[in-house]
Parts: C-alpha cells; sequence; structure tokens
C-alpha cells in the first residue's frame, strides 16, 4: 500500500490524456500571452504589510509565550509517542510507524505548510531538545562552538532530502522498523551534533524536513511579520520573497526530481525493466533516482542559462533568482502525486496509530475506524491530479515573469521568458505523462 501513490490510471480520465495534456499547454500559453501583455511592472514581493491583520484574539495568542511553547512540547510528546511504535512495536504490518513517517510526517507536510506556514520549525523536537539541553547547560542556542561557513546556505538540506527520497523510494526493506531506526537515528546524530557545532541556526540550514517546510509555507495565506503582526498575505508575495542562496536550486530540483522518479518507478516498463535487470533492485532504482533528478536540473539549468543569455541578464544569476518559480509546480506534484495516498493510507494509519505495540488497546480512540474513500472516484482523482499540475505551472509562470522584469531589461523581458515557457510546458507535459503511465 505504502508504494501505490496513486489510484486509478490513463482510462480513469474523464477526457483522453492527449486532451488534457493539449488544455494544460494551452493553459500556459494563455497565461504568457496574458501576463506579458497585461503585467509589466513588478508587483511580487515588495510591501509585504499590504494583508490585513488576523483579529486581534489571534495576536494575542501568537505574542503569548506560552504559545512557542505549546507547539514545542506538542512535537516532542507526538514524537515520544512515535518513538513507542518505533521501538517497542512489532514488525509487521499492524506498526504504524512507515504509515505516520511516509505518508502523515512527510506527505502531510505540505497542507500543513500550506495553511499555516513553516510549521515544523515550532514542532521540530530536535530543535526543542538542542533548546532544551542549552537552557539546562545555560548557554545561548544560537551560539555553537564556531560560526556557520561562508556559503552553506541550503546544501546540508539538499543533501538531507535526497537521502530520504531515497529511503522512501529505493531503500530495500524501506517500510521495516530497523531500517526506518536507522535513517532516523544517524540523521537525529547529525542534526544535533551540527547544532551544538554551529547553533540552533544550523536546524534552518541543514535540517531537510524544517526547510521543505520553510519554502512550502512560503506558499501559505498568512504570515507573521518582523514586527510579530499575524497577518494575511497573497501567497506568491511570500514565495517571490525567497531569495538566492547556495544549494536553493538543487534543493528544489531534488523535490521535483524525485516526484517525478516516483511516478516513473510505478510504471510498467519501468517495473519491468527493473526485473529484467541483471543488476540488484536498489542499485537500478538509485540510478533511475539520480538520472531524473539530473535531467531535470540539466534542463532547468540550461533554460535558464537560455533565459539569461536572451534576457541580457548578470551573467549567472539566472539560475539561483528563478529558483522560486520550481516550488509551486514541486508542490502541485506532490499533492497530485500523494493524494489518494494521504486519504486512503493516512486513514488507515490513524486506525492503528491507536495501539502501536499490537496489544488491543485504544489509547487514541480510532482503532475502530475503517477506510472510506470520502466519495472520491477514479475519475475525480485524475481531475484533481491534472489540475494541481496545471495550477502548479501557472503559479511559476507568473513568478517567473515578475522575476524576469527585475532581471531583464524591458526591451528583452518577454523574450527571456521563452526558455521558461518552453521548460514549464516540458515539465507539464513530462509530469502528465508519468503520473497517468500506469
Amino acid at each position: 500500500m505504502l508504494l501505490a501513490h496513486g489510484i486509478g490510471g490513463r482510462q480513469d480520465l474523464p477526457i483522453p490524456l492527449a486532451a488534457a495534456l493539449v488544455g494544460a499547454i494551452l493553459a500556459l500559453l494563455v497565461s504568457f500571452v496574458a501576463l506579458g501583455a497585461l503585467w509589466t511592472e513588478p508587483r511580487l514581493g515588495g510591501d509585504l504589510r499590504r494583508g490585513g491583520s488576523l483579529p486581534a484574539v489571534v495576536q494575542r495568542a501568537v505574542s503569548s509565550p506560552v504559545w512557542p511553547w505549546f507547539w514545542r512540547l506538542a512535537g516532542l510528546v507526538a514524537a515520544a509517542y512515535f518513538c513507542v511504535g518505533l521501538i517497542f512495536g512489532p514488525d509487521r504490518a499492524e506498526n504504524p510507524t512507515a504509515g505516520v513517517f511516509y505518508v502523515l510526517f512527510w506527505v502531510g507536510l505540505v497542507p500543513l505548510s500550506l495553511l499555516f506556514g513553516p510549521v515544523w520549525r515550532g514542532l521540530n523536537p530536535l530543535r526543542t531538545l538542542h533548546l532544551l539541553a542549552c537552557k539546562g547547560l545555560g548557554r545561548d542556542p544560537r551560539l555553537g562552538l564556531r560560526p556557520l561557513p561562508q556559503g552553506l546556505g541550503h546544501w546540508p538540506a539538499a543533501v538531507g532530502l535526497l537521502a530520504f527520497v531515497w529511503l522512501e523510494l529505493v531503500a530495500p526493506e524501506r517500510a521495516t522498523l530497523p531500517v526506518i531506526t536507522i535513517w532516523l537515528a544517524a540523521y537525529a546524530l547529525l542534526m544535533l551534533a551540527g547544532a551544538v557545532v554551529f547553533g540552533s541556526r544550523w536546524f534552518g540550514h541543514a535540517d531537510a524536513f524544517e526547510v521543505y517546510s520553510s519554502l512550502v509555507g512560503r506558499l501559505s495565506p498568512v504570515e507573521r511579520r518582523d514586527d510579530g503582526v499575524v497577518a494575511w498575505r497573497n501567497s506568491l508575495d511570500g514565495m517571490s520573497g525567497l531569495r538566492p542562496a547556495p544549494g536553493l536550486t538543487v534543493l528544489v530540483v531534488v523535490l521535483l526530481g524525485s516526484t517525478m522518479y516516483d511516478s516513473l518507478s510505478n510504471a510498467p516498463v519501468w517495473v519491468r525493466f527493473v526485473q529484467e535487470s541483471l543488476l540488484p533492485a536498489p542499485v537500478v532504482g538509485t540510478a533511475g533516482l539520480v538520472v531524473v533528478i539530473g535531467l531535470v536540473l540539466a534542463a532547468y539549468r540550461g533554460a535558464t542559462a537560455l533565459a539569461g543569455r536572451w534576457g541580457a541578464a548578470e551573467p549567472g544569476t539566472t539560475a539561483g533568482e528563478l529558483a522560486h518559480t520550481i516550488v509551486p509546480i514541486a508542490v502541485g506534484y506532490v499533492i497530485a502525486h500523494y493524494y489518494s495516498l494521504f486519504l486512503l493510507e493516512g486513514q488507515r494509519t490513524l486506525a492503528l496509530l491507536s495501539d502501536p505495540l499490537d496489544t488491543g488497546a485504544n489509547w487514541l480512540g480510532t482503532a475502530g475506524w475503517t477506510v472510506h474513500a470520502a466519495g472520491t472516484t477514479p475519475a475525480g482523482i485524475a481531475v484533481l491530479q491534472v489540475t494541481v499540475i496545471v495550477i502548479g505551472h501557472v503559479l511559476g509562470t507568473v513568478l517567473a515573469h515578475d522575476r524576469a522584469l527585475v532581471l531583464f531589461p524591458r526591451r528583452t523581458a518577454v523574450l527571456g521568458q521563452i526558455p521558461l515557457l518552453v521548460l514549464m510546458v516540458a515539465y507539464t507535459v513530462t509530469g502528465l505523462l508519468l503520473l497517468f503511465a500506469g
């Protein structure tokens, strides 16, 4: 079940796949023409105080010193409960650990972050453990043994994300307790050791899940401004405010490319190739994951380099300046690809979570739950998948157009966007073909 990330296939579309592809391409072309004609000045990422503030009761709650500690302790309690099943639970299908880790946590971070912003920063149990240890020792958690290296950027998070998607998609026995335990123990030790050496800022650069949540959270309609006020905002303003940083491009490409590989790995042609290969499946899977991510990165680098040349931008700046445009595309693929998994396997995991030791207990009161399709149909899910993929690409096109007006001179702004449009079309076609190839 954990490997079946979607239900339905090409035959489930209410319209032919070719019509869906044409419609998606037309949506991008129309968006490109309309933006070029009507959006002639940069509008995003400027004055972030334009949105109205949330009600006073919300302001008082989030300004209270109790607020951050409530969520820190909630994260610790949830992590401790998770460890009960991880360490003491039986290593069989009735254990909810794999479902909690791969479904409720990994996939669930997306809707939570889209709605409420970078939630994992407040819930992160590793950050809280480091904070408590520093308080016990009377040390400033922001200070480590040495400062963060110059140019560190998001490189550690990119490596961590690649390690996780390899675990999720390739590693042998990846749903078993020993494999999950070893990976999480190594990850926790690396994160905590880094925090000791570099201080708490390490998490914002190295914790793949915290950085992932922060990236997605930039699309949230709410933000907490520097003055402490919680306010509404244009989600694209938040994403446009993401500035270039070392490793950012690779980070977002790993997110997008790994989801594309996940679709490919479920396609019959790839399954047959792996089965007929003389190499072990993990070796073939690792190579396939790296190749798909590499192709996505090469396409992005090539398109942005050409865009910079045609748009007369400063050499070497275009790829980093446009990295934020990939985030809504990646989010669209994640929602499309994992929606049915989250809906169906999430319900099953919640039912099992009430008794992680499989003793017949009902600690959370969910043991009697049964899995419901919640009125969804294969055709309905297919429509949702196409819709969110197209919306993600259209939002990426809007972000790219607005940033192009900043990067390129007025006379070359539209010309410089043509390679980006071609890239968006290529990503859209490839994504839809992979998604409905089963």
